[in-house]
């Protein structure tokens, strides 16, 4: 049987994680260091640390794994493959052709679209209709390895980053199950990716979070959605930060973008710079918890048509 190191942090690692560990043998897993979590800053391991413990797995949280002390332990572990899958930090090249097979990583995104750490919330954002999921081979440059498989999955329009997320979860590890024995005994067509088609997906800035209502209805609605639920898209409203987790595009009546033309009672109702407005459904006011718009409407005393978000 083969021996495998997997790396990887968040709950879209888990599903892969679980694959291998039922269908090969996982020697070692690699992950991010535990994180103060929530208000109370509580240190909590990251999801794939959990699956391996539970599995009594090896696990190793270099903060770095350049010039750390666990490369080292894993360049001495006659490993014949290394998977990683969101791992989120670059692989010394070393470590990348130490294996007999050598890495591979099983990315959320149709390469050579959107390379680089968020793919799945650039995608809903840039308003793409479909994503999906490519197994590559890794390489130095950031995710421009041959590609071994690919498989594409709908983008809906009510899909946000959370519901893309757990379908590329599952989506991965099927098609690294489905690939892995052609990788494993040296019988797949890998392809070059076509570098002039490349985009990239970096890391989402407090800034990218900001919604700019001088946009259409429908690039608006991308962004909120491709950011829900996390890290979350926000606004201003009197002078405080106020995030959205749920919208939907509606009719309305126009104003200047950003204003609040109307109230339901479900929705706040915001001009855009297109005909069509925002709905605003769920939300989340500094200092409060998230709530749907219907209970903060119910206890709100002034009307707030004519207040201008920014």
């Amino acid at each position: 049987m083969s021996k495998i190191i997997f790396m990887g942090t968040p709950d879209f690692s888990t599903k892969v994680l679980e694959m291998l560990i039922a269908e090969h043998e996982v020697i070692a897993v690699v992950t991010q260091p535990d994180r103060p979590v929530g208000r109370k800053r509580v240190m909590t391991p990251p999801p794939v640390k959990k699956v391996a413990v539970e599995h009594n797995i090896p696990v190793y949280q270099p903060e770095k794994i350049k010039g750390s002390e666990e490369l080292q332990t894993l360049l001495n572990m006659d490993s014949d493959l290394i998977v990683t899958a969101a791992f989120g930090q670059i692989l010394p090249e070393q470590l990348l052709n130490t294996p007999k097979l050598g890495a591979i990583n099983v990315h959320a995104s149709l390469l050579p679209k959107y390379r680089g750490g968020a793919p799945i919330h650039q995608a809903i954002i840039d308003g793409e209709k479909e994503t999906g999921i490519t197994i590559m081979y890794m390489v130095k440059k950031l995710d421009a390895g041959n590609i071994i498989s690919q498989r594409a999955i709908d983008i809906e329009q009510d899909d946000n980053v959370g519901s893309m997320h757990d379908k590329l979860s599952f989506l991965g590890a099927d098609l690294l199950k489905e690939t892995l024995p052609s990788i494993l005994n040296g019988t797949n067509d890998s392809v070059e990716q076509d570098d002039s088609q490349a985009s990239f997906a970096s890391n989402i800035s407090r800034e990218d979070e900001k919604i700019d209502w001088n946009c259409s209805a429908q690039e608006i609605h991308n962004h909120i959605r491709g950011l829900s639920p996390w890290p979350v898209a926000y606004t201003i409203m009197d002078d405080k930060n106020l995030k959205i987790y749920g919208a939907h595009i509606v009719s309305g009546k126009k104003g200047e973008p950003g204003t609040i033309v109307d109230t339901t009672k479900k929705a706040i109702i915001v001009a855009t710079a297109s005909e069509e407005c925002i709905a605003l459904t769920d939300i989340q006011l500094a200092g409060k918890k998230r709530m749907q718009v219907a209970n903060y409407l119910s206890g709100v005393q002034e009307s707030l048509v004519g207040k201008k978000l920014v």
